[in-house]
């Protein structure tokens, strides 16, 4: 298709070339490693020792007819500190480079076969202009779809036209991730992104920059 969403030929891939399987399991595997690498991990709760308050004991042992009780930080308490307590922690993790790179292609293999991708020859976008960029999703169908457009390379007026639309994220074909591909109910390929795609010149995976993946380009 071009900008203005008319079909300017045909594209003829064998999505073997792709990826020769598709492993449900090392698709899951790597996206659940993604999303684990973008915990902040920040959550902390007080023990009975770091809240604030007396160690003094409430009222006297016996004679009170209320249940014995200590202090006023015990977890039992309101205001009193956390029994199991959550602390700080990294929850990043890694597969072997080769397995996330070929999530990766697994990932857009699954898209090409299900029929969630569309080809564009070009956007037309020579400046920044989030208006053009609406106006050419808005023709190719994709008005309030979420989607990811891949390009060949970073495209900088592409990217800064749909960095404000809500639910578009556009990424160079090299940065993309099994869950970047993934998550997105549509995916936007340049031919030009896809021929790189199609002669196994893109790395793909993300691998260096795993602990961040899944945010915007």
């Amino acid at each position: 298709m071009d900008a203005s969403g008319k079909e300017v030929g045909t594209y003829e891939i064998d999505t073997n070339v792709i990826a020769d399987r598709i492993s449900k399991q090392l698709l899951h595997d790597v996206v659940v490693m993604y999303q684990a690498n973008k915990r902040q991990g920040s959550h902390n709760t007080r023990t009975r020792g770091q809240v604030s308050g007396t160690n003094k004991k409430m009222y006297r042992q016996k004679g009170t007819g209320n249940a014995r009780a200590g202090s006023k930080r015990t977890n039992i308490r309101r205001g009193g500190g956390v029994a199991r307590t959550v602390k700080p922690r990294d929850y990043s993790y890694r597969h072997p480079k080769k397995a996330i790179k070929l999530a990766t292609r697994m990932a857009i293999r699954s898209r090409v076969d299900d029929g969630e991708v569309v080809l564009i020859d070009s956007f037309g976008i020579d400046s920044p202009k989030t208006s053009q960029l609406e106006k050419v999703l808005h023709c190719l169908g994709l008005k309030g779809v979420t989607t990811l457009i891949a390009t060949s390379e970073d495209d900088v007026a592409v990217y800064k036209s749909g960095r404000n639309i809500q639910g578009v994220c556009v990424e160079p074909v090299r940065q993309l991730n099994a869950l970047s591909v993934l998550t997105p109910k549509k995916v936007v390929f340049t031919i030009a992104a896809m021929d790189k795609i199609k002669d196994g010149t893109f790395a793909g995976g993300c691998v260096g920059e795993l602990i961040a993946a899944g945010g915007d380009a």
